[in-house]
């Protein structure tokens, strides 16, 4: 009986709607960041859009800006959390449930101008000392290629890979392509002294949710995001069209 009990208080502690679940996410522009403390971006913008078209809101408690590394292990351990921007892969796949695609997305290797680095192959990688965020999927994706994890300089920040980048410090910087564009625009450097010179991967970014998340939940936000790509408004566009178009 005692079991029985508990079991009834955990299931009706489960989120109801999508505006009770926990949101995760990092500064990861032009996503998803924050600018005078406003949480803004595509991803953040489509997720508003979509709550909104399901009938609900989203409260700014629910949405916390996060290093990527913990938010991803806070996500991976649950309960009822949505990490966002994430991007899919076969490595994560089975960890989360996934709606989207928000966007394509493309992670790159960036080296200085100038420094002659031509990479043919993956096979390559382990010639270079590359930076990359814990947890990111740039992180992964050199560890699923074999590159050496001593080869692999771990930071928690994209300003921190920069700097190392722009000082010599490391040789590539492994990274989403527009994000680094981003940060390397607003960081006051010159974007001619980067250059991007391998495609790890083209990929496509998701709102990711935690496995024990109530599957009828997932289906609503999915049906929202499809109603929104599909229906087109008066200027012969669609309002994910105009959420892409705010931030390019």
């Amino acid at each position: 009986m005692i079991c029985l009990g508990i079991a009834a208080l955990i299931f009706n502690a489960r989120a109801n709607s999508l505006s009770e679940l926990e949101y995760l996410t990092e500064s990861y522009p032009p996503y998803n960041y924050q600018e005078e403390g406003e949480l803004k971006g595509i991803s953040v913008d489509l997720l508003r859009a979509a709550l909104a078209r399901a009938g609900e809101g989203l409260p700014r408690d629910n949405i916390q800006l996060l290093p990527w590394p913990r938010a991803y292990k806070m996500a991976l351990a649950g309960p009822e959390r949505v990490l966002f921007s994430t991007t899919r892969t076969q490595l994560r796949e089975d960890s989360f449930h996934w709606v989207g695609p928000i966007i394509e997305t493309q992670v790159v290797l960036l080296a200085r101008s100038g420094s002659e680095i031509n990479i043919q192959s993956i096979d390559e990688l382990s010639n270079y000392s590359i930076g990359a965020i814990k947890d990111d999927i740039g992180e992964q994706l050199l560890l699923s290629f074999g590159v050496p994890a001593k080869r692999i300089k771990r930071a928690h920040s994209a300003n921190s890979l920069l700097k190392m980048l722009n000082k010599g410090r490391i040789q590539l910087w492994a990274y989403e392509e527009n994000v680094a564009s981003w940060n390397i625009h607003n960081s006051g450097l010159d974007p001619s002294l980067f250059e991007s010179v391998f495609t790890l991967q083209e990929s496509e970014l998701y709102y990711a949710f935690s496995k024990d998340t109530d599957p009828e939940l997932i289906k609503k936000l999915q049906l929202s995001i499809d109603e929104i790509k599909s229906e087109f408004i008066g200027d012969g566009h669609n309002l994910y069209e105009q959420i892409i178009s705010k931030y390019r």
